[in-house]
């Protein structure tokens, strides 16, 4: 009988992956499905972007460094200075990665050892891959699991916990709810890391999508409050959202020198790297902003539609000024998937995105703006 790794069996299958094959089905028996479950936008990636994807194509392939390409990495710190005000070093307190999914998973294998009882804290409901990665890392979990504004605080982590604490997970904007950590909040998490030995790990790939009204100079950032320096502080980035390149697969981890070290030296051991071309294209992503505000203005537009519609139904919208998604009060969110699937509306129940996240369910602001008003139509129809 094959051996597999025990840590793939306990984890199972990747759960939206089920509600995924739910609305391939619905498709194939003739249903018009509009589907809010997986955070892929469908707006065109600008022009500009795919344009100089393919000036970039050599005639001759050659491998990608793990380091990244200088011009990206600096046109990453020029990002970070015009929209947080901070100056980083694209030498040593940068690295590109192939999207922030595998960037989150593979970064506990740079830090976590297992022997040492070390212990992975992530919020939930949250990005499953926290808790994936550090399983696989063979780290210790502890679970912050969130309710009220869904903002994971210092209070949150039992003192008892902190010790053996050696990554500390967080995600402002947050997936799935859309709450925003305020720079108080987040400098005491930080502060708190500091003084306990543990790296602040703050998922900011949702950093500009963002409700202009709700928040004028965007969310903030981890690097606007750590140290000088960044020690012990690491950001997580993405084009996926603020570019329209989910399948470009880029990001960016920028902070702590001696952490990017540790992080340049894991992916060329695991030869990770975005292609050249790629890097290219992402580099002309960063360098523009326009492109980035035009997408915000468009998710916001979504957003507001059906909020009204959950208003006029008398269901609450939970936070959702930020990142990509819609956080809906509705009760019991197995039922209520199942309730809208008969309609033809796709939607990701709460509690398959960790425990707190029972009673809710999220909606990625992903459909066209005419589609996001026939689905507020179907859910009126469908719950009135």
């Amino acid at each position: 009988m094959m051996q597999i790794n025990p840590a793939l069996e306990q984890l199972g299958n990747y759960p939206i992956a089920t509600i995924q094959q739910r609305a391939i089905d619905l498709r194939a028996a003739g249903v018009r499905v509009i589907d809010f479950s997986i955070g892929d936008p469908i707006e065109p990636t600008p022009a500009f972007i795919p344009q100089a994807l393919r000036d970039a194509v050599p005639e001759i392939s050659q491998y990608p460094t793990s380091a990244g390409k200088a011009k990206l990495r600096e046109a990453i710190a020029g990002w970070i200075h015009r929209r947080h005000g901070v100056v980083v070093d694209p030498d040593t307190q940068i690295v590109p990665t192939s999207g922030s999914k595998e960037s989150i998973f593979n970064s506990h294998f740079a830090f976590v050892d297992p022997s040492a009882g070390d212990v992975v804290v992530f919020p939930s409901p949250g990005y499953p891959v926290y808790e994936r990665g550090a399983i696989f890392s063979g780290a210790a979990l502890h679970r912050v699991v969130l309710d009220g504004d869904f903002v994971m605080r210092v209070s949150d982590i039992p003192s008892d916990v902190w010790p053996k604490a050696k990554l500390v997970w967080t995600c402002s904007p947050h997936n799935p709810t859309g709450s925003v950590t305020s720079a108080s909040e987040m400098a005491d998490l930080y502060r708190a890391c500091r003084e306990n030995g543990a790296l602040l790990m703050s998922d900011e790939c949702y950093a500009d999508t963002y409700e202009e009204e709700a928040f004028p100079n965007g969310p903030g950032s981890v690097l606007q409050i750590a140290d000088e320096g960044f020690p012990g502080a690491l950001a997580f980035l993405s084009l996926s959202k603020r570019s329209g390149m989910t399948g470009y697969r880029s990001g960016a981890i920028v902070g702590d020198p001696a952490a990017i070290k540790a992080l340049k030296n894991l992916r060329s051991t695991t030869g990770t790297a975005s292609p050249d071309f790629v890097q290219d294209a992402a580099t002309a992503a960063w360098a523009d902003d326009a492109h980035a505000a035009e997408r915000r203005a468009i998710f916001t537009a979504k957003r507001r539609i059906l909020e009204r519609a959950f208003t006029r139904l008398g269901l609450e919208v939970v936070a959702s000024r930020a990142g990509l998604y819609l956080w809906v009060r509705v009760g019991d969110d197995i039922v209520m998937t199942d309730k809208l699937l008969d309609s033809g509306i796709v939607v990701t129940p709460g509690s398959f995105l960790g425990e707190g996240g029972e009673g809710y369910i999220r909606l990625a602001m992903v459909p066209a703006l005419v589609d996001c008003e026939q689905a507020a139509d179907e859910l009126i129809r469908a719950l009135s």
